[in-house]
């Protein structure tokens, strides 16, 4: 069983770039499949990216591609979300998952870990 704990949110301005980090420990991070997801005040948790195994796949939701980059660094046993030009409604607590499974997949349900979230504010 893998334990996932995000860091890296905050206050940032329209336009600025953050760094979030997901540090995996208690399993072999190499076998997940990693994602980040976010959710915001009232709404339902939606996806933002996700990596294979190897970090040779990686998908984007339509909202965050092209400023939104997924990594990861297996042999430190962590994923990074890079998020540049930042938008207002960017704005969300952003939750690192995992699964076992080979695959990657939008849904929240075919990830079984997920760390406790990460606050990430947009304003001026």
């Amino acid at each position: 069983q893998v334990q996932l704990v995000e860091s890296g949110g905050g206050l940032v301005q329209p336009g600025g770039s953050l760094r979030l980090s997901c540090a995996a420990a208690g399993g072999t991070f190499s076998w997940y499949t990693m994602a980040w997801f976010r959710q915001a005040p009232g709404k339902e948790r939606e996806f933002v990216a996700s990596i294979s195994r190897s970090g040779d796949n990686t998908n984007y939701a339509d909202s965050v591609k092209g400023r939104f980059t997924i990594s990861r660094v297996n042999a430190e046993n962590t994923a990074y979300l890079h998020m540049n030009s930042l938008k207002f409604e960017d704005t969300a607590v952003y939750y690192c998952a995992a699964t076992i499974a080979t695959s990657i997949s939008r849904s929240p349900g075919w990830y079984t870990y997920w760390g406790q979230g990460t606050q990430v504010t947009v304003s001026s």
